[in-house]
């Protein structure tokens, strides 16, 4: 695949998992600053990682969740649980999750992840 591809393909997985009206405001925000790193983005996470067969996108989601809760990304973090809902993770594989975050990463972390993941479920309803 050529960059193009790559980008036209993350951006069918990218919109797909976080919803379009995410991905379609996040694009027509970006400027000539902040375009780099949608395409950067769009390419290798969303195009090269996200497109790869070796796991299913439940899988990557919670993998992503797990990490993005250590790495204490509160923005990103909401975004992927709202994700990680549309591929398929119960609220309770969540919950699981975070307190495997919690006794790893420690409590604050998990703390955290459960008051992020609690908005997010009352942002889309669940």
């Amino acid at each position: 695949m050529d960059d193009k591809e790559r980008f036209e393909g993350g951006m069918k997985v990218r919109r797909e998992v976080l919803g379009a009206a995410y991905v379609d405001r996040g694009m027509a925000n970006a400027d000539e600053f902040t375009m780099a790193m949608q395409d950067l983005t769009t390419r290798y996470c969303w195009g090269d990682i996200w497109s790869r067969p070796g796991l299913d996108r439940k899988t990557r989601s919670m993998l992503n969740l797990a990490m993005i809760a250590t790495l204490n990304r509160p923005h990103e973090l909401k975004l992927h649980v709202k994700g990680a809902l549309t591929n398929g993770v119960t609220k309770d594989e969540i919950k699981e999750i975070m307190l495997q975050v919690a006794v790893y990463a420690g409590i604050p972390a998990g703390m955290d992840s459960f008051r992020i993941a609690r908005e997010a479920f009352e942002e889309v309803g669940k």
